[in-house]
């Protein structure tokens, strides 16, 4: 069944008269006429008893009116569903980023987004591992590094300073390192099985040190936030990026030397590059990194 000729009998049927359809299609009256009648002829049935005061449907023609009624009432609720999601965006979206990153950076401001955005409901993940976003283990990722996958779409946040703090307590009973030989020293805090793109987190135990003789460490803990968490309580001096120092009391130390820094990458796969709920949450969040930044 041709699809347009059933929109022009949808729109005869329901104005009663070749004529008024004619005007509600943009169509002439003879021009409606016609696909009426190819259809018919399509069919092999009449839908239409012709008189001269107008049009009476058959009962083959209220049976397919009835059907394309439906049909008609389902696309345009179907349109005003796609075309409300587009101006107000809906559905699950699942982002995934470090623990440390996400603790103290992303998830104060889930809530500001919520607010603005509703219908999407957020899902966090926080590993220190990379999820696969090829494979749908999530939508977005906020990455330490620049992905290398080709079928990855990036934008780049901001960029991440390293530092070495410790705590008050910590200083008033050790010391304030110096130089960098100081820091034999002293406890040093490390990150413990960490993934590759994070090995340099341990640079506190090479720096200065013969290759092959770091540092020894006084406890390892397997993420960020965790660390500072135990540099709060005075158990030693790590290097912390300064997103997870955040507006704490840490002393920072200064031994006037070149320290690690890396850039951020808001990630998410290029079949969801037409994604509103994807959009949405990117901008959202490219603003909130230019507002920390500076």
């Amino acid at each position: 069944m041709d699809w347009d000729k059933l929109r022009i009998f949808h729109a005869v049927a329901e104005a009663g008269s070749f004529t008024h359809a004619g005007v509600d299609l943009g169509l002439s009256q003879s021009a409606v006429s016609r696909q009426v009648s190819s259809l018919e002829q399509d069919l092999k049935t009449p839908l239409f008893h012709r008189h001269a005061r107008g049009l009476i449907l058959t009962e083959q023609g209220e049976v397919l009116r009835r059907t394309a009624h439906e049909v008609f009432t389902k696309v345009a609720e179907t349109r005003a569903k796609l075309l409300d999601s587009k101006e107000k965006p809906a559905g699950d979206l699942t982002i995934t980023t470090t623990v440390g990153l996400g603790s103290i950076w992303l998830t104060p401001h889930i809530a500001e987004f919520a607010d603005v955005y509703p219908d999407i409901k957020v899902f966090v993940l926080l590993v220190d591992n990379e999820l696969d976003l090829g494979m749908r283990e999530a939508d977005i990722a906020i990455r330490l590094r620049r992905p290398s996958q080709p079928d990855l779409i990036q934008r780049r946040l901001f960029t991440v300073h390293n530092n070495i703090y410790a705590s008050s307590d910590y200083i008033q009973e050790h010391g304030m390192p110096k130089s960098v030989a100081d820091l034999d020293n002293h406890k040093i805090l490390a990150y413990g099985i960490a993934p590759n793109y994070l090995k340099d987190m341990n640079w506190l135990q090479t720096i200065g040190r013969p290759t092959g003789k770091p540092r020894p460490a006084t406890l390892f803990i397997n993420n960020v936030y965790g660390i500072r968490k135990a540099v709060e309580t005075g158990l030693g001096i790590a290097s912390l990026p300064d997103y997870i120092v955040g507006d704490s009391n840490l002393v920072r130390i200064d031994l006037n030397i070149k320290t690690p820094e890396f850039d951020t990458y808001f990630v998410y796969p290029e079949e969801l590059r037409q994604s509103k709920r994807v959009a949405v949450f990117r901008d959202f969040i490219v603003a909130r990194a230019k507002e920390w930044k500076h």
